[in-house]
């Protein structure tokens, strides 16, 4: 699917690429370091030829309880190219001491809400994303929920419950909608 794109990257950082693979379905993927994700990405994004404009999403796995689960977690970011008709799949290992990656909010702007999510639920950290924190889950929140670790009957600490504006009547109202 994205053979030449990879190849391109292999060309320009030699030193990015450190496995290339073709899954059971033939789809391309590509495992970079987390120090060249920002000009990998940039590369995809920024290549007349390559033209992958469209951050789709990034995914995180927890490996751990996979038999080989070093590093523990992957970060897997999904970009398109509508010039090319094809998709980009590029993977970033990152191990339970250092679970931090640079921000691509620089690179799309889309990934702001998904770097968000997978700090949200997986403690991943973006180094220089413009607002680091928590997206669905409330602040006070302790814990990462959709960690493999994480404790099936943890209990949260108790939080006072929150005024909430009443989007639908408005301001000053206090009954049912006349």
């Amino acid at each position: 699917m994205s053979t030449i794109a990879f190849n391109k990257v292999a060309e320009k950082f030699p030193g990015a690429v450190l496995e290339r693979y073709t899954d059971r379905a033939g789809s391309e993927w590509l495992v970079t370091s987390r120090e060249s994700l920002t000009d990998v990405m940039s590369l995809l994004k920024n290549d007349p030829e390559l033209d992958f404009k469209i951050f789709t999403s990034i995914d995180c796995v927890d490996r751990l309880l996979l038999p080989d689960n070093d590093p523990r977690f992957e970060l897997v970011y999904f970009a398109y190219s509508v010039i090319r008709r094809e998709h980009v799949r590029v993977k970033v290992r990152v191990t339970e001491d250092d679970p931090t990656v640079p921000t691509l909010t620089g690179v799309y702007l889309g990934a702001n809400w998904w770097e968000r999510f997978c700090w949200d639920f997986y403690g991943i950290k973006f180094l220089g994303h413009p607002n680091p924190r928590r997206i669905l889950m409330y602040e006070e929140f302790k814990g990462h929920p959709l960690r493999k670790d994480y404790g099936l009957r943890d209990r949260q600490p108790l939080i006072p419950e929150r005024p909430l504006k009443d989007l639908f009547r408005g301001p000053g109202t206090s009954g049912p909608a006349a």
